[in-house]
């Protein structure tokens, strides 16, 4: 991996971690707001950024109070997530469609998080999945003009 790759994925991984305690309150639970989940639009613009977001959510679910499980549920949802989003980039053209695609993906797989406090807490399955789903859904959607407007400012695709 390259240093400025190496670097970089480091800086996404501390920006996730950042914001992510910066609304503990809301990150984790039933109901939640992961406003750094929006970073995980950054895959639209280069697969490489994969390694910054899961580091950045591994790290962030050292601090949940039901860290076994997030480390391993909340791990696997981003890894799954990011990979379907990463195979249908040869399929997807533009970024706001794949960027709106990724939020349907992201969003239909917090079925995992649903199992995952299912098995935690015993909370009922079809109603976590749907409070979940649409926190998910909620900041992906904000995070679309987000992410279009950073990119137009930062260039995501040359930072890598």
């Amino acid at each position: 991996m390259k240093t400025k790759t190496l670097a970089t994925s480091g800086i996404i991984a501390a920006l996730y971690i950042a914001v992510s305690l910066l609304v503990a309150p809301i990150a984790f639970g039933a109901i939640q707001y992961r406003i750094s989940e929006m970073f995980n639009h950054l895959i639209v613009f280069n697969k490489k950024y994969f390694f910054g977001i899961v580091l950045g959510v591994f790290i962030t679910n050292i601090f949940s109070t039901m860290a076994a499980y997030d480390l391993i549920f909340g791990v696997a949802h981003s890894v799954i997530s990011l990979g379907i989003s990463i195979f249908a980039s040869k399929f997807i053209k533009g970024h706001i469609p794949h960027m709106i695609f990724n939020t349907v993906i992201f969003t239909f797989m917090t079925f995992i998080i649903a199992f995952e406090l299912q098995l935690a807490f015993q909370l009922p399955f079809f109603y976590t999945w749907l409070t979940v789903a649409f926190g998910e859904f909620v900041v992906l959607v904000v995070g679309i003009p987000v992410m279009t407007a950073l990119n137009k400012r930062l260039n995501f695709k040359a930072l890598l």
